[in-house]
């Protein structure tokens, strides 16, 4: 069902090298293809994102239908099953509530009484959401991209998500109600992207991009980014479980097949002391894969990406896990709230045997956004701080500015800079 390996530190094995290097996925050929798209869309609008999402998402729609009506939002809030509108409902308060623990303040202090320094916290004022459309709808990410930024005060949230002829799930719609969306456009791919960048007479240009895709909407936000704002570079989704001879093997079992069901390029890796466990969590896989409706999206993951991997001991299952960094990371420990505190690369952490990445994905309270293919080492969750901007505030009085003439201008001659100095001698010699 699923490979296991012994880890040795005299040589790597194959498949953990590859592991380590997974970041190197951008395709030369999809960037250039991605790139004729974007130069298409900026030049010719509309007539462009029409043409691709033809193209593409087999669905032909006219610039007046691009955007999603008011009738439509009101069909999809009257036919969602009850049940669900309650789960959303329930965890949009969680997401919410959680977020807003991470609002941060603007500040300021005195020097003295002749001058201050601060930081004022702005949000961001326009920020497009991508809503990943394909094999899984996701509503979801919805929740989780569009809660934070209202939290964080953006004031115009416009979000895209790729069309199909059934049109776009209902679950979304109400999802993008929820959580105060404030215009939805049926629109995907790399074209989605560049008219969120560029904007067209249609869709509105935006400040910052966020949220997930695939490969052809990771490479167009790499290629927009400057002329907007990105959150991060989303590669496909990944799980590191660390396991002793404590966790159940099923539920270590399960948590592997739930983060392979993703798509065929997902990563499932379980990290274990114990090589009884290994063999017993390869068994449950093969029997829990049965009652799955994804199985081939599964198998194919598992046999491109998943791997047991046993270690000699916790500390290098804690080093390893930090080495591969990953997305989400499950300590299904006896001891996790301990050996938590030793872990410095991950998306998110799930500790204990109660905690599935699932509770993370839905309903927790956190983003599900998270970073991936290693660049937990480096990034964070998407957050409430990805949607707000800091801004350096300074004021001096004439008499501070006097105080500290001579060492500003000696730092400003000192980097040639002749002008910088004379900035500050003028308002000296003048003192208005």
């Amino acid at each position: 069902m699923i490979e296991i390996i012994e880890y040795s530190n005299l040589e790597k094995p194959a498949r953990l090298e590859k592991i380590l290097r997974r970041a190197e996925w951008f395709d030369v050929q999809i960037e250039q293809n991605v790139r004729s798209i974007l130069a298409d869309v900026k030049k010719n609008g509309d007539q462009a994102v029409l043409k691709y999402t033809a193209k593409w998402d087999g669905v032909s729609l006219t610039a007046d239908e691009l955007q999603v009506s008011d009738t439509e939002l009101a069909t999809a809030s009257s036919t969602i099953a009850k049940e669900l509108l309650s789960a959303i409902r329930q965890a949009s308060e969680n997401i919410r509530n959680y977020h807003e623990h991470q609002k941060p303040a603007s500040w300021q202090y005195q020097l003295d009484e002749d001058a201050w320094l601060g930081e004022q916290v702005v949000p961001i004022e326009r920020v497009g959401i991508y809503v990943p459309g394909g094999k899984a709808g996701y509503f979801s990410t919805v929740l989780m991209t569009a809660i934070p930024a209202k939290v964080a005060g953006v004031e115009k949230l416009v979000m895209i998500t790729p069309p199909c002829e059934e049109g776009i799930s209902p679950a979304i719609l109400v999802a993008a109600q929820e959580a105060g969306v404030d215009e939805i456009f049926k629109v995907g791919g790399a074209q989605g992207i560049a008219a969120l960048a560029y904007g067209t007479d249609t869709i509105p240009k935006v400040d910052k991009i966020v949220g997930p895709g695939n490969i052809y909407v990771t490479t167009a936000k790499k290629l927009v980014f400057g002329t907007v704002g990105i959150d991060s570079l989303a590669g496909p989704s990944e799980v590191v479980v660390v396991a002793d001879n404590s966790a159940n093997p099923q539920q270590v079992a399960a948590e592997l097949l739930a983060q392979a069901e993703h798509d065929e390029m997902a990563m499932a890796i379980c990290i274990t002391t114990s090589p009884l466990l290994a063999e017993a969590v390869n068994k449950e896989m093969t029997t829990l894969i049965k009652k799955l409706n994804r199985r081939e999206i599964i198998e194919h993951s598992l046999q491109e990406w998943g791997t047991i991997i046993i270690v000699p001991d916790l500390e290098k299952a804690i080093w390893l896990a930090n080495e591969i960094a990953p997305e989400h990371l499950a300590l299904m420990l006896e001891d996790s709230s301990t050996l938590v505190k030793q872990i410095k690369n991950a998306g998110a952490i799930f500790l204990g045997s109660f905690s599935p990445v699932a509770v993370g994905d839905y309903f927790a309270g956190p983003s599900h956004v998270l970073p991936t293919a290693g660049t937990s080492r480096f990034s964070s969750r998407l957050g409430v701080d990805d949607f707000i901007k800091k801004i350096s505030l300074v004021e001096y009085s004439a008499e501070y500015l006097h105080r500290y003439e001579n060492q500003i201008t000696t730092l400003a001659r000192a980097e040639n800079l002749q002008a910088h100095a004379q900035s500050v001698k003028i308002r000296c010699s003048n003192k208005k």
